[in-house]
């Protein structure tokens, strides 16, 4: 047992040695893998390192003077690199110093330009020295495989799409800035310019940019042109100076310029707008793009007389000077009517008013937009004149076939020729019609006389005369005639004498309607009121003894007889109508003289036959003042009550009758 023991410790304690010894083992065996793999990893770098020694004596001399020669250059693009990100920080605000920041930008772009130059050449040094490493076999393979890899990618930064971001677009930052810099002194210095007061005659504008400031956007102008950003700060311009503009519009209250065609042919809309238009357009010319053209001459006046009228061009057709001209181009095609005409001519004479200001502003080529709509409302405003005036006597004419007014007054035709020509015959008009007639004959080839514009207004004055016979003859009353003749030869008497048209016709023409109102006056007092006296006959009342009776019975018959005639023609003759207050005054004297006084007598005498009778009211019904109060009240006027003179727009003709009573049409 003892010996078993023994050799039981003996087996433990070896194979105790045996594990010590094999652990012992493996932990030298690891310790002998890392440095296996330790000198596997160092294996080619050493063998790199080796590799010059193991080339050819020759190379190896030689490849110093070629290293050298390639780090140089290269060395000097880099640090003129490192110069150029030195000038970030400065670059970062051009408002402060702006000649400062300009300075540090001229630095910014020589340094790009030398590295744009030298670039190349540095890359194509370090290519000829990595060839010679892989001719010569100076260095590994891999090494040679790796450098080769970076040239080429500097090879496609310098000639790729990123040459330009060598200063890894430091550049295009401090040339954004710059352009935000131009942007920012327009909109601080752009102030609207207030609508001129009333009545201001309206003058040219000083410009509206400080000098320190226009000398600001010339500079940073220069240096952008540099770097072709014209177009951008063309753009900027445009923006801000026809914002600016636009806004000085806001206040002008602009909303008509979009009326429609239907409302423009309501002759009475026009009438508030044309003048509003004139002033307006007037104000826009003289002083907003007057300003706007002085200023881009100012400040693009360096670059070239193209680029700073193409750009005014911009401003002017951004602002809303197209939209004025439209405006009047849609007046011109709207309805024609007699007197849109007096509108056409009130267009044409803004429009010539403007002319010098027209040509100078858009004369340019950059205009032609503006200079085509410009011509083509003057011919269309020329056009529609002419057609107007061509038609007024035919229009005249018609209106000899409508029915004259029921109540005897003045046709409104005759009110609103009688006006109308006296219109064109003044000084305000005639001028301008005639150098509208003179220009539309022009176009035809056909010389123009101003004796043949009086002409045919005349014409239409005595075609106006003409047509009251004819619509005298047209009541069917017997009194009504005389009434509507004495009327209106003595509006036309009494509202042509004086006047242009009323010298034009002369005296002896003035004269024959003054003895025709006289004429006509006779003439209705002897067939209407003239024949009421006789109804109050003294015949058979000789007052007697016994005769009392008979005479009572003769003045009541002969009274209700006058009372009954009185009503009728009174009732009549209420709803007849004299708009003259002379001739309403004057007529109504005359019946009052005719029939008051012989009412006053009579009743004087033979009253008293009738009073004490228990009927007396029936037969005593006025008396004499009471009668004199209800003739002094006659012919009074009625409250509105207008007629029209307008022209079809189907056909272009005017119409041939006188517009519903009730219808409305603003006089001259």
């Amino acid at each position: 047992m003892d010996k078993g023991i023994e050799h039981l410790i003996s087996a433990r304690n070896s194979l105790k040695a045996s594990v010590e010894k094999s652990e012992a083992l493996t932990f030298s065996l690891e310790k002998g893998g890392h440095r296996l793999e330790e000198i596997n990893r160092r294996l080619p770098s050493l063998e790199v390192a080796i590799r010059p020694i193991q080339a050819p004596e020759d190379a190896l001399s030689a490849v110093g003077g070629h290293i050298s020669r390639a780090v140089v250059p290269a060395a000097a693009v880099l640090k003129v690199f490192d110069a150029i990100h030195g000038l970030e920080k400065s670059l970062s605000d051009p408002q402060p110093d702006l000649r400062g920041y300009l300075g540090i930008l001229k630095q910014l772009g020589q340094a790009l330009r030398f590295l744009g130059e030298n670039c190349g050449m540095a890359i194509q040094w370090l290519a000829d020295i990595v060839e010679y490493l892989e001719d010569h076999k100076v260095a590994d393979e891999r090494y040679i495989l790796g450098l080769k890899k970076a040239l080429k990618w500097l090879q496609e930064l310098v000639v790729g799409e990123e040459k330009g971001r060598l200063d890894g677009g430091l550049l295009e930052v401090a040339l954004d800035r710059l352009e935000n810099e131009f942007r920012r002194l327009l909109m601080e210095n752009s102030i609207p310019l207030p609508m001129s007061s009333p009545g201001q005659q309206a003058c040219i504008a000083p410009s509206p940019l400080p000098v320190t400031v226009i000398k600001k956007l010339q500079t940073i102008l220069g240096r952008l042109i540099v770097s072709n950003r014209l177009d951008n700060c063309i753009s900027i311009y445009v923006e801000v100076r026809s914002s600016n503009v636009r806004t000085s519009f806001q206040a002008l209250n602009l909303d008509y310029l979009e009326i429609s065609v239907s409302k423009l042919n309501d002759v009475g809309n026009i009438e508030g707008y044309i003048p509003q238009w004139g002033k307006h357009l007037e104000f826009i010319v003289k002083h907003l793009l007057e300003a706007e053209y002085k200023l881009c001459n100012e400040v693009f006046e360096r670059i070239g007389m193209d680029i700073w009228k193409d750009c005014f061009a911009k401003i002017a057709s951004q602002a809303g000077i197209l939209a004025f001209l439209q405006f009047g181009k849609t007046v011109a095609e709207s309805k024609k009517d007699p007197i849109k005409l007096l509108k056409l001519l009130d267009i044409f004479a803004s429009l010539n008013k403007l002319r010098l200001d027209f040509n100078r502003l858009f004369g340019g080529a950059a205009c032609a937009d503006i200079q085509n709509l410009t011509r083509d409302l003057i011919k269309k405003v020329i056009v529609g004149a002419c057609e107007i005036f061509s038609e007024l006597s035919v229009q005249v004419e018609l209106q000899r076939h409508t029915p004259p007014p029921p109540d005897g007054s003045i046709p409104r035709v005759v009110t609103f020729i009688t006006d109308y020509c006296n219109k064109l015959l003044g000084d305000d008009y005639k001028p301008i019609l005639t150098q509208v007639l003179v220009i539309e004959r022009s176009w035809k080839h056909e010389k123009f006389q101003e004796r043949i514009l009086i002409d045919d207004l005349l014409n239409l004055v005595i075609t106006i005369a003409i047509n009251l016979d004819a619509w005298s003859k047209a009541y069917e009353d017997a009194v009504l005639p005389y009434f509507f003749l004495m009327n209106n030869h003595w509006h036309l008497y009494k509202h042509l004498k004086g006047t242009k048209i009323g010298i034009f016709l002369g005296d002896s023409w003035l004269r024959d309607h003054e003895q025709h109102t006289e004429h006509y006056s006779n003439l209705y007092m002897r067939e209407s009121w003239g024949k009421l006296p006789v109804l109050l006959s003294r015949e058979g009342l000789i007052l007697f003894s016994g005769g009392r009776a008979t005479a009572r019975d003769l003045v009541k018959k002969r009274l209700k007889s006058f009372n009954a005639a009185f009503d009728e023609m009174y009732r009549q003759q209420s709803n007849w109508l004299i708009l003259d207050k002379d001739l309403r005054e004057k007529t109504c004297q005359v019946i009052i003289q005719t029939i008051v006084p012989v009412y006053r007598s009579y009743m004087q005498n033979y009253g008293p036959l009738v009073e004490q009778d228990e009927s007396a009211s029936k037969y005593a019904k006025y008396t004499a003042h009471s009668l004199e109060t209800m003739l002094d009240s006659l012919f009074n006027p009625k409250p509105a009550r207008h007629g029209s003179f307008k022209v079809r727009q189907s056909t272009r003709k005017f119409s041939n009758g006188i517009s519903d009573q009730s219808q409305t049409s603003p006089a001259i």
